[in-house]
């Protein structure tokens, strides 16, 4: 027994000095979060209700009732995450840091079974010099500004109006004074484009990122403001080949888009306001509306196709107050589409819902206020939804009333009201 004593005086006595020679540190912190919600009708979204992007459209049974006029509610922790904070010994003179963060909403593509699996959020490392910082791994795509996003309850985080994804990128950003220029080239995992990530990776060029954003804060005087734009631009690759006949062929087929983001924030110690303008083309891999579709066949031997790309303008505003133990916001957004670039091939205009997300919607918009109670570590809140979506009406062919552009000639609209309460704590 003395000898084991005598063992854990001596670790006792060099482990400080051990712990001084150590420069690795690993700081562990996450939230748990249980999540109370109830939707007045049914709704396109993803994770059993979790992640609501908006109501279903109006479908009619043999005696003229709504059939997804039916409510619904959910239960769910699956967003609860711990984040690993990472800093380490300098290298190449640059201060060292990674992030490493998982939660248990699951991964993408694997159905409803893998609802509470634990999927990988953000796995990045960093070297910061002076005035350059230079990032390696998967984290928010650069149109998800983490000094400019809506401070809602729900886990969409504004979506079908804020941009989301997260990506695996090489990201270099420099600073120069309130200034900084960021460049970064993207890959897709979780959140992809049509079809699958294997479009832009068959592409072999990467997702093109410029952004340019002003900050100055004011820590006296709790006071910051923030500006900017960014811009984006990324190739497609839908097909390899092509089935014709019996024959087999291989196509050369790509497509193209732009996209571009404009945002703002004021912060006082009463009250922070927020601003977030989206234009794009084929922006479904942000959880937007939007996509391709198959303008024409350009070689009727081969069967390769030309495609088009659907544009949508998005923007949200959010008003939310100060304070340590309440506080209160407003949420607003919309969304609209604004059709295709060239046009839609009259014989798969069906199809391309497949393709465009929103195909049959000709806007969205949603107002959305909160309220959150703050004691300690603890945060409980509730907030309320209001989602209206304007959905193509069918004509006498069964078929939508969407012009060859992809425009929708007359719309009805259909809204969902969701009440959500969260009990959120942190660690």
């Amino acid at each position: 027994m003395n000898k084991y004593i005598t063992f854990l005086i001596v670790l006792a006595n060099f482990t400080p000095i051990f712990a001084q020679e150590q420069k690795t540190v690993i700081k562990f912190s996450g939230f748990i979060k249980n999540d109370y919600f109830f939707d007045s009708r049914q709704t396109i979204n993803i994770r059993e209700g979790h992640f609501l992007l908006y109501p279903s459209e109006i479908i009619t049974d043999s005696l003229g009732n709504d059939i997804n006029a039916r409510p619904t509610f959910n239960f769910l922790s699956i967003q609860s995450r711990i984040t690993a904070t990472i800093t380490g010994p300098d290298a190449f003179g640059a201060k060292t840091s990674g992030i490493l963060e998982a939660d248990f909403f699951g991964n993408a593509g694997s159905g409803l079974d893998d609802v509470n699996g634990l999927r990988l959020r953000h796995a990045y490392t960093k070297l910061n010099w002076k005035h350059t910082e230079l990032l390696f791994g998967q984290t928010w795509h650069p149109f998800f500004n983490t000094n400019v996003f809506p401070g809602v309850i729900s886990f969409n985080t504004g979506v079908p109006f804020q941009p989301f994804s997260r990506n695996p990128q090489l990201r270099i950003t420099h600073k120069i004074s309130n200034i900084s220029i960021l460049f970064a080239a993207l890959a897709q995992r979780d959140f992809t484009s049509p079809v699958s990530a294997l479009t832009l990776r068959n592409a072999a060029i990467p997702d093109a990122q410029f952004q340019m954003q002003y900050q100055k804060k004011n820590d006296s005087l709790k006071t910051e403001i923030v500006s900017g734009f960014g811009l984006g631009y990324k190739t497609l690759v839908p097909r390899i080949s092509s089935v014709n006949g019996l024959s087999t062929y291989a196509v050369n087929e790509k497509i193209s888009s732009f996209s571009a983001s404009v945002f703002g924030k004021i912060v006082t110690p009463k009250f922070t306001v927020k601003i977030y303008g989206t234009y794009g083309e084929n922006l479904f891999d942000l959880t937007l509306p939007g996509g391709y579709a198959i303008d024409s066949v350009s070689n009727t031997l081969t069967g390769a196709r030309t495609y088009t790309a659907n544009k949508n303008a998005a923007v949200w505003m959010e008003l939310m107050s100060g304070g340590s133990r309440i506080q209160a916001g407003l949420f607003a957004g919309y969304t609209k589409n604004l059709g295709v670039n060239a046009k839609i091939m009259q014989s798969n205009l069906a199809q391309s819902q497949a393709t465009i997300r929103g195909f049959n919607i000709d806007n969205v918009y949603r107002i959305s206020p909160r309220i959150m109670f703050i004691s300690g570590k603890l945060n409980l809140a509730t907030e309320l939804e209001i989602t209206t979506a304007a959905y193509a009406r069918k004509k006498q062919s069964g078929l939508y009333n969407i012009n060859e552009k992809g425009i929708v000639l007359s719309a009805y609209n259909t809204t969902n009201y969701r009440l959500l309460i969260a009990v959120i704590y942190h660690f």
